[in-house]
């Protein structure tokens, strides 16, 4: 009867977390142990009711998104009124350089 080899090498996965036992002699895996996994849905009360309050975040956030898309126009049309201003109150004599009139 072969005797039972004691140079076993007790390794963990790193990708999965599985306990593999190698032999040092033959260096083969002659055990492997997976493990223990917890089930995805603990409690099903608790599943369901973050999956409502994601869909309120959800609608939250496109509110958001669509109000800032709505109030958009008038900030760019503040903007440019407020630039046509500066630009009307800057009266230098010197007009502007085109790139053109550089040649």
């Amino acid at each position: 009867m072969p005797r039972p080899s004691t140079n076993l090498l007790e390794v963990q996965c790193p990708c999965c977390g599985a306990t593999l036992h190698i032999d040092t002699e033959t260096q083969a895996v002659i055990h492997h142990r997976e493990p223990e996994k917890k089930p995805l849905i603990e409690d099903l009360q608790a599943a369901v009711q973050q999956l409502k309050g994601e869909a309120e975040r959800r609608n939250d956030v496109f509110e958001k998104s669509f109000a800032s898309h709505r109030s958009a126009e008038k900030v760019r049309e503040k903007k440019f009124e407020e630039l046509l201003k500066q630009a009307k109150e800057d009266r230098s004599d010197v007009p502007p350089k085109r790139l053109f009139d550089l040649d």
